[in-house]
């Protein structure tokens, strides 16, 4: 199978660093995160519902990326390896979050601005409202599902990952994959259909 031309770019940033071009391969990297931004920054959000938080996560993955470049393995699919460390920096962030809330005084939830996509110009009012709120209901459905069941289905649908790509990036079989996916959209289907 002939690697991405993500996977090619990771290779050649990785010779760049170990044959001491750091420079080089600070400008190729700079490539290389331009194309992975707005997929990184939509798994991101699904992860930690917050924007900030998000973009957050997004930079430390880069930054743990371009500093373990040297790490990555060129048989692999860098799309795999980049989503790992980015799940990996979403699920540290959220566990800083929760500690810090803990002790936080609870705020008004007028302050809760949920980014949505832009309305389109064709339709109406009433239609961007419905939309919009459909959505909240989607996201707030699947915050709801199991850790495991959430992630799987947030690699698969938002980041458009194969079950094979999530299978490497978390370290399960493609069979255990499948199964988190069939019931998170079985349960999915189940919370929505009652609102």
């Amino acid at each position: 199978m002939p690697l991405s031309r993500d996977s090619q770019l990771a290779a050649e940033i990785k010779a760049l660093v170990a044959g001491g071009e750091r420079d080089a391969a600070r400008d190729r990297y700079s490539d290389l995160v331009a194309r992975q931004q707005r997929r990184a920054v939509r798994i991101a959000y699904q992860y930690l519902r917050d924007a900030h938080d998000a973009d957050e996560a997004v930079q430390d993955a880069f930054v743990k990326v371009f500093t373990h470049i040297t790490s990555y393995r060129e048989d692999l699919p860098f799309e795999v390896w980049f989503t790992r460390i980015l799940v990996n920096a979403c699920l540290d962030l959220r566990k800083s979050r929760a500690r810090r809330l803990r002790w936080a005084v609870p705020m008004s939830s007028a302050t809760d601005t949920t980014p949505t996509d832009p309305p389109t110009r064709d339709q109406s009012p009433e239609q961007r409202l419905v939309s919009t709120e459909r959505a909240k209901e989607i996201a707030t459905a699947v915050e709801s599902l199991p850790g495991r069941q959430r992630t799987v289905f947030t690699l698969c649908h938002v980041a458009e990952q194969t079950t094979a790509e999530v299978s490497q990036a978390l370290g399960l079989s493609e069979a255990t994959v499948r199964v988190h996916l069939f019931r998170a959209v079985r349960k999915l289907r189940r919370l929505l259909e009652r609102e």
